[in-house]
């Protein structure tokens, strides 16, 4: 823990706390974000449908084999870290650089709890366990947590992923006290909406473990067809977690993506969400 939070003070910046993210964004009572120019259709920043590639639980392959394959094909995604995890202390610079390249720093939580009094949570410790929270230490590591992310990439607008999809603590949804302090936050269950529909508290995404490429090519050629977004949600790729996709299958998805990009629009969470917002406010 002492370690953790030197690094909130050794790399923390004047621009970690600037209030415009970079992104042309300003302050509403909304949260900030870009106003994005009406469009007739329901499109998806003039694409027939949106994908978002979500990465949780900040693994050294994320940095080591994801990245090699989204720069050589242009793309940029959402990397939801963990604050305490090693793979963040020890590349700091890495995930700055991952950063400038516009990709999102998501924020995981500090510790990544988990409910351990639901079924099949044997493996949940004490000391992370949700049920054990109370709502207020969950919201106060999760915005230490902003901090630290904000001192490596020096925005302040960013998205939420629930550890595990866990969205209560006893009765109370404890997002409801950080709805200010994000643009949205992904939570697990699976689906395909349009832009009205998405609900910005817990974001409907597809987790992908063991699944082939022509099963995730496929759900890309649904959102296509429907006009909706796809969030994908991997953990390990081509390894480094017991939740994995193979590193080849990949790839076959991100060069997809690229061969289709003049009919979807590949984006951070973020950016998605503010497209959201913004859309929402001219309506």
């Amino acid at each position: 823990m002492k370690c953790l939070f030197a690094l909130l003070f050794v790399f923390v910046a004047p621009a970690a706390f600037a209030q415009d993210n970079g992104r042309g964004a300003f302050a509403t009572c909304g949260g900030p974000y870009r106003i994005y120019p009406p469009e007739e259709g329901g499109g998806w920043n003039h694409k027939r449908c949106a994908v978002v590639l979500t990465y949780d639980d900040a693994i050294d392959n994320h940095l080591d084999k994801v990245m090699p394959q989204l720069d050589s094909a242009g793309l940029t995604a959402t990397f939801y870290l963990i604050g305490s995890s090693p793979a963040v202390s020890r590349r700091i610079g890495e995930w700055r650089k991952l950063a400038a390249k516009g990709n999102e720093l998501g924020n995981h939580s500090l510790f990544h709890p988990c409910d351990g009094s639901r079924p099949g949570r044997s493996w949940v410790t004490a000391e992370n366990d949700l049920s054990r929270y109370t709502v207020r230490r969950a919201v106060n590591e999760i915005r230490a947590n902003n901090e630290l992310l904000s001192a490596i990439d020096g925005r302040s607008v960013r998205t939420f992923a629930f550890p595990c999809g866990d969205l209560r603590i006893g009765d109370t949804l404890f997002y409801d006290s950080l709805k200010s302090d994000f643009a949205a936050a992904r939570g697990t269950n699976s689906g395909f909406e349009t832009a009205g529909r998405i609900d910005l508290s817990d974001i409907r995404c597809y987790g992908i473990n063991g699944q082939n490429a022509d099963y995730m090519i496929g759900l890309v050629k649904q959102a296509m067809d429907s006009g909706t977004l796809l969030v994908f949600l991997f953990h390990g790729v081509g390894g480094g977690h017991n939740i994995n996709v193979a590193l080849d299958d990949h790839r076959r998805l991100i060069g997809y993506l690229k061969e289709h990009e003049k009919d979807i629009w590949v984006a951070p969470m973020v950016d998605v969400a503010e497209y959201i917002r913004g859309q929402r406010v001219y309506r």
